[in-house]
């Protein structure tokens, strides 16, 4: 139920990948990517489907793989020396750094996945009371 406050899809997955890079600029300014990048992932894709009208809501569940990957890929590409691990050459390149970053992140995506579907959820059902209240009362 839209009251002409919801965002469009294509807005929040913009506004997503912005909080995004603010997220990973703010984690960086100790050149190395750490918690504090996983915990404002979760809280993107937590708040994403409250922003989002009830018609692109499958936009905020499809969202959180690609924002991850394309974050993570974004960091390894501005900032490679903040992305270290054991048994990873430091002279690895691009495509190394980013596959090594998006596994070592895989429990923060299946965190964030898991609580932005159950967000999803909560949403949906919120409006399905809104509208069945609207109906009662006219």
């Amino acid at each position: 139920m839209s009251m002409g406050r919801d965002l469009t899809g294509p807005a929040v997955v913009a506004l997503a990948f912005v909080a995004m890079a603010t997220v990973a600029w703010l984690d960086l300014t100790d050149g190395k990517l750490g918690p504090a990048f996983s915990v404002g992932f979760v809280l993107v894709v937590m708040t994403a489907p409250f922003a989002v009208d009830l018609r692109s809501i499958v936009t905020t569940g499809v969202l959180p793989p690609p924002l991850l990957i394309l974050s993570l890929l974004g960091v390894v590409l501005i900032e490679p020396a903040a992305i270290e691990f054991d048994g990873l050459a430091a002279d690895a390149g691009v495509a190394a750094r980013a596959i090594a970053t998006t596994l070592d992140h895989g429990l923060t995506l299946v965190i964030g996945h898991s609580l932005a579907l159950a967000m999803i959820v909560l949403r949906n059902v919120w409006a399905a009371r809104a509208r069945a209240l609207t109906l009662q009362r006219a």
